[in-house]
């Protein structure tokens, strides 16, 4: 399947989550940089990025602050009681800047990219959001074999970004779509399907 998850750091400083599959096997990295990124994601055709890849229509800049904070597919989120950060909130400003510009880029590569996000996988699968032992078992439960290793949340998080992705593949995705943007999550009365895969 040649698709990629990355649960993205608003700064270099911080650590990215990077997830792919290999064979039935998923296999995680950390990086910093976007030269990193890049690297890693010349190898896929489709990525799944955690954060938010669009401006609210109406607002132009992230800097001067209009009044307008919500895209479409935000309100949409809120209306199903997913909890998250308007994009325009202190530290989301960064990671919207750096995701943008990485969008652009990989866009300019012939790559298609997609915002998911992790938080609202895990509560329409019912699991806690930082509960990593929960969140491990709930993966092997899928039938995918693991690395053997000691696992930071944002790897985990990117597994979330990946495996949005193959719901979306497999046509068992919601699209929570609007004029400024969309966000993917997993479909919410499928919220099993992945074990068939």
């Amino acid at each position: 399947m040649n698709i990629l998850g990355i649960d993205l750091a608003g700064s270099e400083k911080r650590p990215t989550g990077i997830a792919y599959f290999e064979d039935n096997r998923i296999l995680t990295k950390v990086v910093y940089n976007d030269e990193e990124i890049l690297k890693i994601a010349k190898n896929f055709s489709k990525i799944f990025i955690d954060a938010p890849l669009s401006l609210p229509k109406g607002r132009d800049s992230l800097e001067i602050n209009n009044g307008i904070h919500f895209r479409e597919c935000d309100i949409k989120l809120r209306k199903l009681k997913i909890k998250f950060f308007p994009l325009t909130l202190g530290p989301m400003r960064k990671l919207t800047e750096r995701a943008i510009k990485l969008k652009t880029i990989l866009k300019e590569q012939n790559k298609k990219v997609f915002e998911v996000f992790p938080g609202g996988f895990y509560d329409i699968m019912k699991l806690s959001r930082k509960n990593k032992e929960e969140i491990i078992k709930f993966y092997k439960n899928l039938g995918f074999e693991l690395e053997d290793k000691e696992f930071i949340q944002d790897e985990l998080d990117a597994i979330a970004c990946l495996l949005t992705g193959l719901m979306h593949e497999k046509g068992e995705s919601l699209i929570l779509e609007g004029i400024d943007g969309s966000i993917i999550l997993p479909r919410i009365e499928n919220n099993l399907k992945l074990k068939s895969y």
